[in-house]
């Protein structure tokens, strides 16, 4: 395409009587363009506008509520998945054309960024669907002031255990950090005091000295001097968290990690267009190398071996190899344990995925322990389906015996899978049937009622006797005046027994 200046330039020549064959050759042009160009009288031909690209109102509707409003998210959704090639800012408009958005709350106040002089650090709680469950959790993020880099983790609780867990693994990961990290004035880091006359805890400054970095609180109420911090959980819940689905905790993490360290790495920030991963490479002279090979974080808990070689821990059991019987020293770091007999580590354990308890654990590549935990709980999952599954009179027997409140409902379960393997099947299922008519739970009652059934040549059971002269009992003369008790139910299951064949 011929630049405005060089078509202006041929017009002029052209007023000035100079033929298209000069012109052609003084300006390096063809000339069927001088002659175009003369005939526009210099001015460039008018851009065609590209057709307006179709938005459908209900997809765009689906995509906003299904993201819960967050339009960056949609708008992800739009292009990726639909295949819908539009701009962020013809999106935005598009849906307040149509009624759809509404505005958002103005962004924090803005502070100059200086290369390499400060992280920020910041927690903030959630709410999301993990399966089909909506669970509490705690997002921690961190934030490189100029470069803005992101590292994102969720946990079930956050304390001062889980904040230096969470520091290594996100340092470590960028190999470098920041001289300085702004943080709130929460007490998992801060001693005494408030803002600049904060006092840091002596454990979290040796802490932070380790990576080369110091704490340092805002004052109260300031939450926008680590403006880029908030903006970033405002970004999480906006753009994260909308139109995902997580099956569990390591699900979610494994997103989080992928979201903010590749996605947000190579997206444009802010008005400047900035990308964190370029603008990292500007800053990382002047940010703190990381030493090789820093030590992780840990926590020192006593346990004792149980008579069957067993340590529990946050209600687990882990098998300690070996005959000796003695105290363990159980190291606790972010995704794994250490068990120590003395100064030898005898045993090392990935943790468990989150929400397994009751879960025994054995060194891979051993055989398995003979014998169960000493304190391990024995759940009766399996005994209730195996019940229920014989027959249907037996699964309304479970749902009606284990509906109470208080029944110790394990130990009645495994009593009755004892009587059923006890028991011929049919005998089992016509004791269970006369349970469930006369509402019985009690397990001798069961066999007393089997050993009945089992008699030879009884087709049914004899109905108990009843002493008459209970009308002269105290008891009885007491109560007689009360309305007399409607008996009529108990009449006609006599006359179903009676009329009963053979």
């Amino acid at each position: 395409m011929i630049a405005a200046d060089k078509c202006k330039a041929v017009f002029l020549l052209h007023q000035e009587g100079m033929s298209a064959r000069e012109i052609s050759r003084r300006l390096g042009l063809g000339r069927n363009s001088v002659r175009c160009v003369i005939a526009r009288q210099g001015k460039l031909p008018p851009r065609p506008r590209r057709e307006k690209q179709p938005l459908d109102q209900e997809l765009l509707q689906k995509l906003y509520d299904g993201c819960d409003g967050w339009i960056q998210r949609a708008h992800e959704k739009l292009v990726e998945e639909h295949g819908v090639k539009v701009s962020y800012q013809t999106l935005t408009r598009k849906l307040r054309e149509l009624g759809i958005s509404t505005p958002h709350l103005q962004r924090c106040e803005r502070r100059g960024d200086t290369p390499g002089e400060e992280m920020q650090h910041d927690t903030s709680e959630y709410h999301v669907m993990l399966g089909s469950q909506r669970v509490r959790v705690i997002a921690s993020l961190i934030y490189l002031r100029f470069s803005k880099r992101r590292y994102l983790t969720f946990y079930r609780a956050f304390n001062r255990f889980k904040m230096k867990c969470f520091f290594h693994e996100a340092l470590t990961f960028w190999g470098y950090s920041a001289p300085e990290c702004i943080i709130d004035n929460t007490n998992l880091a801060r001693l005494r005091g408030a803002g600049a006359d904060a006092v840091i805890s002596p454990e979290m400054d040796a802490f932070g000295k380790q990576y080369g970095f110091r704490f340092r609180c805002h004052a109260i109420g300031h939450a926008n001097r680590k403006a880029g911090e908030e903006r970033s959980f405002y970004t999480t819940e906006s753009n994260f968290i909308p139109g995902r689905t997580f099956r569990d905790m390591e699900d979610l993490n494994a997103q989080a990690l992928q979201w903010a360290t590749e996605r947000l790495e190579h997206r444009p920030q802010g008005k400047a267009r900035l990308i964190p991963n370029q603008a990292f490479e500007q800053e990382r002279s002047l940010l703190i190398k990381l030493p090789p090979h820093l030590p992780a974080p840990y926590l020192t808990h006593e346990r004792e071996t149980d008579q069957y070689g067993y340590v529990a821990f946050d209600g687990n059991f882990y098998w300690v190899p070996g005959t000796r019987r003695e105290g363990i020293k159980v190291l606790e770091y972010a995704c794994r344990l250490q068990l120590f007999a003395g100064r030898e580590c005898v045993a090392e354990y990935p943790l468990p995925a989150d929400g397994v308890h009751n879960a025994q654990f054995s060194p891979p590549g051993q055989p398995a322990p003979r014998n169960n935990a000493n304190n391990r709980k024995k759940p009766t999952v399996e005994e209730e389906q195996r019940l229920r599954t014989i027959a249907p009179v037996v699964d309304a027997y479970l749902t009606f015996a284990l509906n109470p409140q208080g029944i110790p409902r394990h130990r009645f379960l495994r009593q009755l899978f004892a009587l059923n393997r006890q028991l011929a099947p049919a005998l089992f299922i016509q004791t269970i049937e006369r349970a469930l008519r006369y509402r019985i739970t009690c397990i001798d009652t069961l066999r007393r009622i089997a050993k009945l059934y089992f008699q030879p040549d009884e087709s049914s059971l004899p109905y108990p006797s009843v002493d008459e002269n209970f009308r002269n009992r105290d008891t009885y003369q007491q109560g007689h005046l009360t309305d007399a008790p409607d008996f009529t139910p108990y009449d006609k299951m006599l006359e179903e027994n009676i009329n009963e064949p053979e």
